[in-house]
């Protein structure tokens, strides 16, 4: 077929993959591996690529293409494609470069420093980068906001989560706010009768790193295109074709290591899945954040913390770190669902989880929507948590609003994903138990085939196909449904 539109856009988007994976490379280094001193130098290079990647992707030429394209007698694929393709024409077309550099350069100056000031504790000297930070995300939401028609904050989660609105989280975690105050004080009255041997350390970083090299293998992560790191925080980055993963190491407890590389795993290998015959286009990239979420939840929380996948770790922390009473399945399966409000979200359990989301969630927004300042922010953390889960964390910064690499680095609009991905990845659960009836019976003998192949087929293969609202229909015969992340949690923590 005669599709020279399509193809000049096709060819544009490959050059424009290709640049993003040496851009990919270069941030993965600059928090894994790269000097202090280096991150000026990295950061004013950071922000001439993003330059250059926004002037490719704002290009005159692009408008006449698109509707060019549009003519043409493309394939259902094709099209597909070139829906995305506009999609992130017009995202990009409502940004000035200078806005585009400036943003990439505060962000970078403010994580680094972040990554200093968090341990210190010093939220008077964090405030001051964030505020600048805070400053181009309003910007670039206003922007947005007038570009797509949607209000500021929402503007901004449709970067992660295309096609989402607030008021659609809302609905969703309106349920949740509901119930889950009372399920955490059931489960964890229902825990305080439990006996749980608690392991013995310390747990040497070098075989922690062994064990999370181990349990990617269980998981079936594909070293020949990936390879496991260190961070100040855990993240999956790196292309398709070269899945960089990092985790966090403490002698003291080797759970949230293990558990954080499980996780990152989830995310590595649905990158991993995506189809490599169309990498490099947009319709190749995965669907959204909270679909990503989905993945690394289903692999932490939905696999990692089943019942019978104990007994399949069980043995590789003996192999690491000696036989000792705690590594028993059944009581290792106890400390992988151990359930406490707790100051850091990223150990958190899976009950708990959420909360820290809903802080989050209504903080963001606040912020975005200019209903709330960055000097707001501790008082409103306070609130939250002590509402939330029961905590003081009055003056405890590191462990309150500083703890999270995301507003540092301007990743406003993000953190919805992660429950909606709790939410997705029970319902691609609850639809394997309707067609694999053996599945959890699967899982306990080691067979993960009939998790990973369903992932497969109806997620990392689909990768941007779909909308995300056709995908999970077509994945789960229904939309999303917050009902099934309800019954998992209480059918697992309390036998319901």
């Amino acid at each position: 077929m005669n599709t020279p539109a399509y193809q000049d856009l096709a060819a544009r988007q490959q050059r424009l993959h290709r640049l993003g994976h040496l851009q990919a490379i270069a941030q993965w280094d600059q928090a894994a591996n790269m000097p202090a001193n280096g991150n000026e130098a990295r950061s004013l290079a950071l922000a001439e690529m993003d330059g250059l990647l926004h002037q490719l992707a704002t290009d005159p030429a692009l408008a006449g293409l698109l509707d060019a394209a549009a003519a043409e007698p493309l394939d259902d694929t094709q099209r597909a494609n070139l829906r995305e393709i506009r999609r992130a024409w017009r995202a990009a077309n409502a940004l000035p470069q200078a806005l585009v550099e400036a943003k990439s350069l505060a962000n970078n100056r403010c994580e680094h420093a972040w990554r200093t000031q968090r341990p210190a504790n010093d939220w008077p000297g964090f405030a001051p980068n964030l505020r600048e930070v805070l400053k181009i995300a309003r910007q670039e939401a206003e922007l947005l906001s007038q570009s797509a028609g949607l209000s500021k904050y929402d503007a901004l989660l449709d970067l992660y989560e295309p096609g989402m609105r607030s008021s659609e989280v809302e609905r969703a975690f309106a349920p949740l706010r509901g119930w889950l105050p009372g399920l955490i004080r059931d489960v964890t009255a229902k825990q305080s009768t439990e006996t749980v041997i608690e392991p013995v350390g310390p747990f040497p970083t070098a075989a922690q790193k062994a064990l999370g090299l181990d349990a990617m293998r269980l998981m079936g992560f594909d070293f020949a295109a990936g390879r496991l790191d260190e961070s100040t925080h855990p993240f999956c980055g790196g292309v398709p074709e070269d899945v960089r993963m990092t985790t966090r190491y403490r002698e003291d407890n080797f759970l949230p290591s293990l558990m954080g590389t499980i996780h990152e795993t989830g995310h590595g290998r649905y990158e991993q899945g995506l189809p490599r015959e169309l990498l490099g286009q947009p319709i190749a990239r995965a669907r959204s954040m909270g679909i990503h979420e989905s993945q690394s939840l289903s692999f932490e929380m939905q696999l990692g913390s089943h019942p019978a996948f104990a007994g399949l770790l069980a043995p590789l922390l003996v192999k690491h770190f000696g036989d000792q009473p705690a590594f028993e399945p059944g009581n290792l399966n106890k400390l992988l669902t151990r359930v406490a409000p707790g100051y850091i979200r990223v150990d958190a359990d899976e009950v708990t989880y959420p909360a820290h989301i809903l802080l989050r969630f209504d903080i963001e927004r606040a912020l975005i929507e200019g209903d709330a300042e960055v000097d707001d922010i501790p008082a409103l953390w306070d609130a939250r948590m002590a509402e939330l889960l029961g905590l003081d964390t009055r003056g405890n910064f590191k462990d309150g609003p500083m703890q999270d690499v995301h507003w540092p680095a301007g990743l406003f609009g993000y953190f919805p994903c992660y429950t909606l991905g709790a939410m997705y990845a029970a319902q691609w659960f609850a639809t394997m138990r309707a067609q694999q009836p053996d599945l959890d019976a699967r899982i306990a003998r080691g067979e993960l085939g009939g998790v990973f192949d369903w992932l497969q087929t109806h997620v990392w293969q689909e990768a941007s196909r779909w909308e995300t609202p056709e995908l999970v229909e077509r994945a789960s015969g229904e939309a999303l449904n917050p009902a099934h992340f309800e019954a998992h949690l209480r059918s697992r923590y309390l036998g319901a």
